[in-house]
């Protein structure tokens, strides 16, 4: 028997977890309570209690360890999964993230990011999904759904009003009630209501003067009001003191050194932190145990998984849902292929594409498709395909081709490493394929003192070549020979791990000829000690460019000759990351530029936007086709190719509003003033401050919310909804949709909700709902959306209903010319 995820099983209730909580000695029940290192918790063997192995991230799971060899699926951002707008794509995705945590023996993942796209200056923006808590929450429940459906916790985060990076560990998100409710914690409340999520994950900031693991949200409304059941777990480190333990957070982490343990167990013998309140916990840490089948004596929540989904076909599939045609003159796309000779491939993002987001979200997939290799595979052998890296992106060192190494101790492809002791001794030796290397909590033999990485690289190309190192602490670097580095390297960082990501670098210079074999050796001393272990070594390369005038002009040449220019630009690890937040929103380097001569000598100009957030695009009037791709996991490459061609459709619209400027952007700061971000603000943001912008005489979007086109044409009929709606009622509406191309389509029908006459400061409308029809051409279809009460309330001392008329708008995206239903609420 299967008990999906909004079932939770009677596990939920079983009273043998209390009484197993209440055999457990005090000391037990509070060692219970921290990790017992970075990924797991502790276990008790006396109890069949084993541990609980908790894993990063939102689009793919990692496992324990950031090793290469241990490859992982590398999904779509969840930008690009918001894009879909499809609950059923965001279900099927959680699904592959079970299946893959099963593969690589992890019992909870650590997603989805739920937090709202209040700024697009956030740094985690392509993490999280959407500037709207009904599609976000919504697609939130779905992907909980999967990932639980094969018995794998889920752990919907930050928990709450973690929307930027900025002093991220100490900014004070001040937010009023109404906001706080019909907002930010609106976005999470799916997943844990309807989609019954097994941990929620409390975030760093503080909420109106309370850190989020000492706030009384984590009681209500998260445990009183909505039902929650599950563990509450920190973000790693985010528990501060005992004070947390007299809130509802249930899980430190990671461990086995923390805010809790000893000073925990002293607080409660002193009476200062209850005994209740910490059986509490141990008993939701045991509830969870059970579920996820670690808990002798118990049955698992899930005993029948549904059958595992080809995870590289879905990335694929889930890279072209979210796709977003913005641009399309004179439908230049899809391209016929067989009327191509020459096609001019230009950008550095197209060679090396950007998959996935810095940070905690990051995984080693086993193979990436580029745009240019998909381009390549999927156009006939008698196109001719030239590439031109027209404009550098990517600042600092990159790591080195896999391809590109061979190991000079075993003689197969990629890297030696070896580590040693304090005597020099060698405790061990493995064979890795990367060249960034890191280790986070696990990995690194006990006793080891040095680690030493040998490789060989080979040149691509006649030329100087930058060589270079990046890691924080004491390292020397030995290219061809020569030692050119022997010192310390030092960790400007503020924010926990960016090193990990983002090292201090040393680069040099070399000579070589195309095949040229150069050795490559770096000697790494670790610290005496660290708090939580995290070490990271980068050999690798780094692009400098002399003439960027030069580069430009040879992409012109190219794209001057061929029948069309496809440009990839896109964003660098530099800008979007866990970490920092975006000081603008331009394209790095000369990537304007780069378009503008292009689409100057050449016209048909495509462009591929590869960013998990929105970008500026002074160009955006003057090409032919604009394509945004976000981050598009591990088959970027082939989707891409798949949507140029017309193999699939552009499936994806807007789940964020994209502006021309930067100074049109109606709310912006993500900078902590005297420590506090005040959300000035209230209930609108997104789309609904760009309407209300508009609504005074200032500027609107470049592309609004939900905006998308596709490759055929469609009709909406005569949407029909309930004349009436009582409070506490919801309504459905019913639209015809008639595929009026020639070839077949998806549309997306997006409901809101508006009212002109009000005693209550209401956005101009809200997304209310939003619902999906595939149709072949001439066909016709009906969409029923389902509109909640919820979507005729405000908060105010509890959810109120204000009686009279509202609107209902029926139409495409949040700037349409909607159809109008007036619909009477009493």
């Amino acid at each position: 028997m299967t008990i999906t995820a909004s079932s939770p099983s009677a596990v939920a209730v079983d009273p043998r977890i209390r009484e197993l909580a209440e055999s457990l000695t005090l000391e037990q029940q509070v060692s219970l309570l921290t990790g017992a290192d970075v990924w797991s918790t502790v276990e008790i063997p006396e109890i069949g209690l084993r541990r609980i192995v908790l894993s990063d991230g939102p689009a793919g799971v990692r496992g324990e360890d950031f090793d290469e060899r241990h490859d992982s699926i590398s999904l779509p951002s969840s930008s690009s999964l918001s894009a879909a707008w499809s609950v059923d794509l965001a279900r099927r995705y959680g699904q592959v993230l079970g299946q893959e945590a099963h593969r690589k023996g992890v019992h909870v993942v650590l997603g989805p990011t739920i937090n709202l796209h209040r700024s697009p200056l956030g740094g985690r923006h392509f993490e999280c999904m959407s500037e709207d808590p009904v599609l976000t929450a919504q697609l939130a429940a779905g992907y909980v759904t999967g990932v639980q459906s094969m018995g794998i916790g889920a752990t919907p985060k930050h928990f709450i009003a973690n929307d930027a990076e900025t002093d991220r560990f100490t900014a004070d998100s001040v937010v009023a009630e109404r906001p706080l409710r019909e907002l930010y914690l609106a976005a999470f409340e799916q997943a844990v209501t309807e989609a019954k999520a097994w941990l929620v994950m409390s975030s760093y900031n503080s909420i109106n003067g309370t850190t989020a693991s000492e706030n009384e949200l984590l009681e209500t409304p998260l445990s009183t009001e909505w039902g929650f059941d599950g563990v509450v777990v920190s973000d790693w480190t985010g528990v501060r003191s005992v004070e947390a333990a007299k809130a509802h957070q249930d899980l430190e982490m990671p461990g086995p050194v923390g805010a809790w343990g000893p000073k925990l167990a002293a607080a409660v013998e002193a009476g200062d932190v209850s005994r209740e309140a910490i059986l509490e916990k141990v008993t939701r840490i045991l509830r969870l145990a059970a579920r996820v089948g670690v808990l002798d004596g118990f049955e698992p929540a899930v005993t029948d998984r549904p059958a595992d989904i080809d995870g590289r076909a879905f990335a694929r599939e889930a890279a072209i849902c979210g796709s977003v045609l913005v641009r399309n003159e004179g439908n230049v796309l899809p391209l016929d292929a067989s009327s191509l000779e020459r096609v001019a491939v230009i950008g550095h993002n197209a060679s090396e594409a950007r998959t996935q987001g810095g940070g905690s979200a990051t995984v080693m997939p086993l193979r990436i498709v580029s745009p240019l290799e998909g381009l390549r595979e999927a156009l006939p052998d008698d196109v001719d395909v030239t590439y031109s890296r027209g404009a550098k992106v990517a600042d600092g060192l990159q790591e080195f081709p896999r391809a590109s190494l061979s190991n000079p101790v075993s003689g197969v492809p990629g890297l030696r490493v070896s580590f040693f002791d304090a005597t020099g001794a060698e405790l061990s030796g493995e064979d890795r394929l990367a060249s960034h290397l890191i280790w986070f909590g696990v990995g690194i033999p006990e006793g080891t003192s040095r680690i030493r990485i040998q490789t060989e690289w080979t040149a691509p190309d006649d030329g100087v070549h930058h060589l270079g190192v990046g890691t924080v602490g004491q390292v020397s670097l030995v290219l061809d020979g020569n030692l050119v580095f022997d010192g310390e390297l030092v960790d400007e960082h503020d924010v926990l791990g960016a090193a990990l990501f983002s090292p201090p670098q040393k680069t040099f210079p070399v000579s070589a000829t195309a095949g040229q074999r150069i050795p490559v050796e770096a000697i790494f001393t670790l610290p005496a000690s660290q708090v939580i272990p995290f070490s990271a070594i980068l050999l690798g390369e780094e692009a400098v460019v002399e003439d960027a005038d030069a580069e430009i002009a040879a992409a012109v040449e190219a794209a001057r000759e061929a029948d069309v220019a496809v440009v990839v630009v896109g964003t660098s690890a530099a800008i979007e990351s866990e970490g920092f937040d975006r000081k603008d929103l331009n394209l790095p380097g000369h990537q304007d530029r780069l378009v503008a001569a292009v689409a100057a000598v050449n016209p048909r100009t495509v462009v591929v936007v590869n960013s998990g957030s929105p970008v500026l695009m002074p160009w955006r009037d003057d090409v032919d086709a604009i394509l945004l791709g976000w981050f598009g996991g591990q088959e970027f490459g082939a989707a891409i190719a798949d949507v140029l061609l017309g193999a699939e459709e552009p499936g994806g619209r807007l789940p964020t509003s994209w502006p021309a400027a930067l100074e049109d952007v109606p709310v912006l700061n993500t900078t902590p003033v005297d420590g506090k971000v005040h959300y000035e603000e209230g209930i609108h943001i997104g789309y609904r401050a760009w309407l209300r912008q508009a609504a005074a005489g200032g500027a609107t979007p470049a592309y609004p919310f939900g905006f998308g086109l596709g490759y055929t044409t469609f009709e909406l009929g005569t949407a029909l909804a309930d004349a009436s709606v009582a409070a506490g009622e919801g309504l459905t509406v019913r639209v015809p949709v008639t595929n009026a191309g020639s070839r077949s389509g998806r549309e997306v029908v997006q409901v809101y909700v508006a009212r002109t006459d009000s005693a209550v400061e209401r956005p101009v409308r809200w997304l209310a709902g939003f619902g999906s029809v595939t149709l072949e051409p001439g066909a016709t279809g009906t969409v029923d959306i389902s509109v909640p009460a919820r979507a005729f309330a405000h908060y105010e001392d509890g959810w109120q209903y204000e009686a009279g008329q509202f609107q209902v708008l029926v139409g495409r995206h949040a700037e349409d010319d909607f159809q109008e239903l007036t619909v009477e609420v009493s």
